[in-house]
């Protein structure tokens, strides 16, 4: 059974958790995986910045960090997502803060499934399933 939690430490909202456990186990089913353990951490950018120096050896700003613990066809995560970025990013992209904020939460979940954004060639893919699993979330 899927057990999807989400850990806000800011003061900024996000999405309906309900509507977004629901989301994202279909998402991965949609990929032939189902959802196990997802944990979503929203942050701050000092927090996030902090992680990624420690773990990733990584001194720059993020928007997520995504740490895969995929077995199989189990996807299982903590995902930590800076909601400064996401804000930021949703300014820069002229896009509404909910439909960045949904690229992101789907983002994560992607990797664990094989989705990559190296590369130009990755990146195009991977924003095409991004924009797919957003039309989901709007549709459900």
């Amino acid at each position: 059974m899927d057990n999807i939690n989400f850990e806000n430490k800011t003061d900024r909202s996000i999405l309906e958790w309900e509507r977004v456990q629901n989301w994202i186990s279909n998402l991965c089913v949609n990929y032939g995986f189902k959802a196990g353990d997802i944990s979503y951490l929203f942050c701050d950018d000092d927090h996030l910045l902090k992680i990624n120096k420690q773990y990733l050896d990584h001194d720059t700003l993020t928007d997520i960090i995504t740490f895969d613990y995929t077995f199989g066809k189990t996807v299982s995560a903590d995902i930590l997502i800076s909601l400064e970025r996401v804000a930021d990013n949703a300014a820069d992209f002229e896009v509404a803060y909910d439909e960045e904020l949904a690229r992101v939460i789907a983002h994560g979940v992607l990797h664990c499934m094989g989705f990559k954004d190296k590369d130009d060639a990755d990146q195009a893919l991977m924003r095409e399933a991004e924009e797919k699993a957003i039309q989901q979330f709007d549709n459900q």
